[in-house]
């Protein structure tokens, strides 16, 4: 069945020129320009890169700070015992635990959005994989969500730093910004993310990396930008 949009939704993808790639300048203006609800909602980037998404050592993951932020508050479940817990808690981690809080999370809490870990708790997280993995939440070296210094790794997730990784169709899904943001700095935002990824690309990966991005409100039509 055909998806039903609303009004509003239908006057910004009339706006919308599918058959253009937008410059990225131009593109970021056209979002602030589009109607939308009367919350904030979050300016979303996809990317579709070229890479075989059935074979893991193609598969991208990283995470990369925002010279603007996201404008998102997050909430981060740390692991970690001692100083470090201590660490992490100054730091700004809405929960922090070890045996106890892995116990809570297989008892199905996850009202959080993600989680860093120190290396030496990953005998509690490594077990957690079939909760934590299908939401995107479980911790990894590559994205930066476990290392020894947890308290930076709060302080640089909570300032801004987003985590990423490719979904089963070879894209790369992020938040870049907010919709009050200027057009320039979300401009700023996408070029980060977009730099960042092409440092990732993997070996193996032939023909051109990044092959379209689209980027999007929470609620609003889908943009492809001509990046170079």
């Amino acid at each position: 069945m055909a998806r039903i949009r609303s009004r509003r939704y239908q006057k910004a993808a009339a706006k919308v020129d599918r058959t253009k790639r937008y410059a990225v300048a131009e593109g970021m203006a056209l979002i602030k320009s589009l109607a939308g609800p009367k919350f904030d909602e979050a300016v979303d980037v996809a990317v579709r890169i070229g890479i075989d998404a059935k074979k893991t050592d193609q598969l991208v993951r990283g995470s990369v700070s925002l010279p603007k932020g996201t404008g998102k508050s997050i909430k981060i479940a740390v692991f970690a015992e001692g100083e470090k817990a201590k660490d992490a808690l100054a730091a700004g981690a809405d929960f922090v635990g070890s045996a106890d809080l892995a116990d809570k999370i297989e008892k199905g809490f996850t009202d959080f959005d993600m989680t860093i870990a120190s290396p030496d708790m990953m005998k509690y997280v490594g077990k957690l994989g079939k909760v934590l993995g299908p939401q995107g939440k479980m911790p990894s070296p590559k994205a930066g969500t476990v290392t020894p210094n947890v308290a930076a790794a709060v302080r640089e997730f909570k300032a801004g730093k987003i985590e990423f990784r490719t979904d089963a169709g070879a894209n790369v899904h992020a938040a870049i910004g907010k919709k009050s943001f200027g057009a320039e700095d979300l401009a700023l935002n996408l070029r980060a993310f977009l730099d960042h990824l092409r440092t990732l690309r993997p070996s193996q990966a032939k023909g051109e990396f990044i092959k379209k991005v689209v980027v999007s409100t929470s609620m609003g039509p889908g943009i492809a930008l001509a990046v170079e």
